[in-house]
């Protein structure tokens, strides 16, 4: 009995879990550098955070980040879907040019609200619809059929606007791009409640969860019942569909429309928003409220730039730096290298 005593107390003792370990809660990082670009734009800008009223409006350069954030918010709620999956979208840019054309030449010929915007609409749900149809029916690479409707995307906003800058005088269209609700600009309206839509969609239906599983194991999903292809494409879909909704959104603000430049480049700002919000661009878990700090911070860095004085070209130059850390930091060899670290 008491040589089983002394075995026992020679047996090594399990290590206990530290109480005091701890843990950094989800978003923080993303929070804390939202946090700092803001700060760091109050020290080159006096009055930074200072809201006023004018003209039943909120006026302010926070209010402006937020103003100048819809269009690449809204492109960031669709973007996040397709990444989730495993694709990507690279014609957002393109199917907002799109829209806004098609919104802009309407108006211009005098058709009814709802038909201007139900056509607009309807444009960037088909764009979405032959996406998906090329990624999921013809297993084309998402990147190079996206690519596609990119590069044809423009010329197809051309041929709608006929190579010209259309412009349209319609004060209830342009409320959408330029007007107030609530003392709130309308496009922070309009995508405040785009990402409730969205939330709803994939947190209170089975979708959200499917498109998880199909950009974890798009096979495994597959043998589990769930419908790939029609997920893929409802994904493109949304994209489009919020695509189409930020070209209203930037046609309304300029009565206008500019096949050339409506939504240049910003399909990079929506991708480094997603990946800023932590959803890893191999497919999976995705999380829409970080994506959309990731879009913040994003403006928030382009308005510091231009209060700094420095030259716009500056801002394709820190986002591409920034896209190379996010992405050198998602790899495989600095993940694996952590991964070691810890055992």
């Amino acid at each position: 009995m008491r040589s089983q005593t002394v075995q026992d107390s020679l047996k090594p003792k399990p290590e206990q879990p530290s109480k005091f370990k701890f843990k950094v809660p989800k978003g923080a990082p993303q929070i804390a550098a939202l946090i700092l670009v803001l700060l760091i734009n109050s020290l080159v800008s006096d009055g930074f955070f200072s809201i006023h009223i004018q003209d039943g409006r909120l006026f302010g350069s926070v209010i402006d980040i937020l103003n100048r954030c819809a269009p690449v918010a809204l492109l960031t709620l669709g973007m996040t879907l397709v990444i989730a999956t495993g694709g990507i979208d690279l014609s957002v840019g393109a199917v907002m040019a799109i829209s806004g054309a098609t919104m802009a030449s309407l108006a211009a010929q005098e058709y009814s609200i709802p038909v201007v915007i139900l056509a607009s609409l309807a444009a960037g749900l088909a764009c979405g619809l032959w996406n998906g149809f090329l990624v999921a029916v013809f297993k084309i690479q998402p990147i190079v059929a996206t690519l596609i409707l990119m590069v044809a995307g423009r010329g197809i906003a051309q041929l709608i606007t006929e190579g010209q800058i259309i412009t349209f005088n319609n004060d209830a269209l342009a409320w959408l791009g330029s007007g107030s609700f609530l003392y709130f600009p309308t496009p922070v309206v309009i995508t405040l409640l785009c990402t409730l839509f969205i939330w709803m969609l994939t947190k209170k239906t089975a979708l959200g969860l499917f498109i998880e599983s199909v950009g974890i194991n798009i096979r495994a999903a597959k043998n589990a019942g769930v419908n790939t292809p029609v997920i893929v494409i409802s994904t493109y879909m949304l994209s489009g569909l919020m695509a189409a909704i930020a070209g209203i959104i930037v046609a309304a603000d300029i009565r206008g429309a500019d096949a050339n430049n409506a939504g240049l480049w910003l399909e990079m700002d929506a991708i480094l928003a997603v990946v800023i919000g932590g959803t890893a661009l191999m497919g999976g878990r995705f999380h829409l409220f970080l994506a959309l700090v990731g879009a913040l911070i994003i403006q928030g860095v382009n308005t510091g730039i231009l209060l700094s004085g420095y030259q716009p070209q500056w801002n394709l130059i820190v986002k591409a730096l920034v896209v190379l850390v996010v992405l050198v930091l998602q790899s495989s060899t600095v993940l694996n290298s952590l991964k070691r670290g810890k055992s």
